[in-house]
């Protein structure tokens, strides 16, 4: 990410607050996990007012869009009753993808706050930087790395379970209709 786009907190009132904010994505992200959901959780905020707060939902709507961080746009213009979201920030537990930062981007966010980056996905400075883009007709900081070591590991835990093998007990049985039709 070019070091002009990217942003420490300027106060330590600010620091506090991207800290209290990021640790409610977290409950989300968490929420998402226990509902079978990659641990993604976000926020919208106005200042210290929180509009919005939101989960991956992906695979309990079956909506490839239902990210943490487009719900949460979504829901705060809802809150805001517009579309821009002009002097808010998004807090997000990983760093955004191409969709996610493009969306973003289109509500005029003025800053974006993740914890920890996404090596396969991240389009706020990882793989390219959609808020650093000088060709886009709105640019904002980043500050990434807020509760990073809580989030990445909240991820790891969640792939590692998806991998291990899976113990007789849990496994699921064929319907025995099934059976009827198999070759």
């Amino acid at each position: 990410m070019p070091d002009e786009l990217k942003s420490a907190p300027s106060f330590p009132e600010e620091a506090a607050l991207d800290d209290a904010m990021m640790r409610r994505a977290l409950i989300a992200a968490r929420e998402a996990r226990e509902r079978g959901e990659i641990p993604v959780g976000a926020v919208v905020a106005l200042g210290e007012r929180v509009l919005a707060v939101a989960r991956v939902e992906r695979e309990t709507t079956g909506d490839p869009t239902a990210h943490a961080e487009i719900l949460a746009l979504r829901r705060a213009a809802t809150a805001l009753d517009s579309w821009r979201l002009t002097g808010c920030t998004l807090y997000s537990t990983l760093e955004p993808c191409p969709m996610c930062a493009g969306a973003a981007h289109a509500a005029q966010v003025s800053r974006l706050v993740y914890a920890t980056p996404s090596p396969k996905s991240g389009y706020a400075g990882t793989l390219h930087s959609v808020p650093a883009d000088s060709r886009l007709n709105h640019t904002f900081p980043v500050t990434g790395g807020v509760l990073e070591a809580e989030a990445a590991d909240l991820l790891r835990g969640f792939f590692q379970d998806r991998r291990s093998p899976k113990t007789p007990e849990s496994t699921t049985k064929p319907c025995p209709e099934a059976q009827k039709f198999s070759p």
